[in-house]
């Protein structure tokens, strides 16, 4: 399935000519444009306008034609660039590193394993209440994980906004062929002084390739079960 947001477009494009013209002209307000400070703007904008989809190059050469209201979808979006950069400046993420360096890539050109985003929830046993403020580990063969970015963190601290809901990207792990089949065995583990160790134990296949994605997608997310927190001594009282 071929389809294609336009809005993407637009945001990208006007981000990328804003952010040029800004280091041009001497960025006398001390803007940060770094890659992370790009990508938020970025999503600070498309959230903010409506999706335009096509399918085809007719969807394009339809779209292409309508160029007054083309032009306002560039001027609104010129607008909401420039209010997103300075929020995205006043909100800086701190795990980033804002010196000007772009995305991870690959430093060698070997065939990797791609692991799918991994996602699940938490709930307390007893009241059945999305937990929050404790941390969340995902490890490979008892080590915490590499993420894909500094976007995603591991451990993962659960908090009110995303009740009971957590997630991680693992980076891709080298492979020394490319077809290459292994299964990867990674664990859940919680430990707070609230609950019972949790640890839940799970596998994902993986085929090693030359590419892989360089975007989130739902439709490459690993879903585990609910997982349930008991109070210290509850499994003892279970039994």
């Amino acid at each position: 399935m071929d389809i294609h947001n336009t809005s993407e477009d637009i945001v990208v494009n006007a981000v990328q000519s804003i952010f040029e013209e800004i280091q041009s002209s001497g960025n006398s307000d001390d803007l940060c444009l770094c890659y992370q400070c790009r990508i938020d703007t970025i999503c600070y904008a498309l959230n903010r306008i409506a999706p335009h989809y096509i399918v085809s190059n007719r969807g394009l050469t339809r779209i292409e034609q309508t160029g007054i209201t083309h032009q306002q979808a560039e001027a609104d979006v010129t607008s909401l660039v420039y209010r997103g950069l300075r929020l995205v400046n006043h909100n800086m993420r701190p795990t980033a590193p804002h010196d000007g360096s772009t995305a991870a890539s690959s430093k060698h050109n070997l065939p990797v394993f791609d692991i799918p985003t991994i996602s699940g929830r938490i709930f307390n046993g007893e009241s059945f209440e999305p937990v929050v403020d404790i941390d969340v580990e995902l490890t490979l063969d008892s080590d915490i994980v590499s993420m894909r970015n500094s976007n995603w963190q591991n451990p993962y601290r659960m908090v009110t906004s995303t009740p009971g809901a957590f997630s991680f990207w693992p980076a891709p792990i080298t492979a020394y062929a490319p077809e290459a089949i292994q299964v990867f065995k990674f664990a859940i583990k919680v430990n707070s002084p609230d609950y019972e160790p949790l640890q839940h134990f799970f596998e994902i296949s993986s085929t090693s390739r030359y590419h892989t994605p360089h975007s989130y997608a739902l439709n490459r997310t690993f879903k585990l079960p609910d997982l349930y927190l008991f109070p210290p001594g509850e499994a003892e009282i279970n039994e």
